[in-house]
């Protein structure tokens, strides 16, 4: 195989999302009044959220949906007295202003900078274009595809179409997704038929069915699987 087109996720991928979920959240509980807010809520808060991104890789729910419905449940769970529709929009804001990268990101694309990469995401366009555009990988990626604008979320094979189409690729084996979630970027890389790398750096033991072609847990072994097969400056 030749891998020189990467595609990658973002969140827990390239960057933090749990950090940048706490810092965004904590500012907002901040500007409400809550200062203890992320100690008391965040633990009910991230089992509801996982609830939620779940139905949302099948199909269950949609991201408009989702942005709300979250809070309203917390705010009910915590018989907290804020309008979830307005609290939802500033979080998104809140998370766009967030950037949190992961260790060795920037070492790995500088060792590849010959290749092509893109970033394909389930979260929301405002806030990861913010936060890409807010660090150093601003200038990386020739596209950036996000579900909400596709309208299909990983592991949907048409979200992976668009994303092909966008960077105007009709061989396959040249494409290497990679990605944290073996639900979402893994088991979508294989709907679509194309090799995955499964980004697994706290060395999780693989419990399901869902196979990854390669799995890492530093970059420096992206670096090594994507030299093997092509050239990169």
């Amino acid at each position: 195989m030749r891998y020189d087109v990467l595609i990658f996720d973002l969140d827990d991928t390239l960057l933090d999302f749990g950090m940048t979920e706490k810092h965004a959240l904590h500012n907002l509980f901040m500007e409400y009044g809550l200062p203890n807010g992320v100690k008391d809520y965040l633990p009910s808060y991230k089992a509801i959220s996982k609830v939620l991104w779940d139905d949302l890789e099948h199909g269950r729910t949609n991201l408009a949906e989702l942005k709300v419905e979250r809070f309203k449940r917390l705010f009910l769970e915590e018989a907290l007295d804020i309008n979830a529709e307005i609290f939802g929009h500033q979080y998104i804001e809140n998370l766009g202003k967030e950037v949190h990268m992961i260790e060795g990101v920037e070492e790995m694309f500088a060792n590849l900078s010959g290749c092509r990469f893109a970033v394909l995401t389930n979260g929301f366009t405002i806030a990861q274009h913010a936060r890409i555009g807010g660090s150093s990988l601003k200038d990386l990626f020739e596209v950036i595809i996000t579900s909400e604008e596709v309208g299909f979320q990983k592991p949907q094979a048409e979200v992976f179409e668009y994303a092909m189409d966008k960077l105007q690729i009709l061989d396959k084996s040249r494409v290497l997704m990679i990605g944290d979630s073996l639900s979402s970027d893994i088991q979508g890389g294989n709907n679509y038929g194309i090799d995955t790398c499964w980004f697994n750096p706290h060395g999780k033991k693989n419990v399901t069915a869902i196979q990854p072609t390669f799995e890492i847990q530093t970059w420096e072994q992206l670096v090594e699987i994507v030299k093997k097969q092509v050239q990169c400056k």
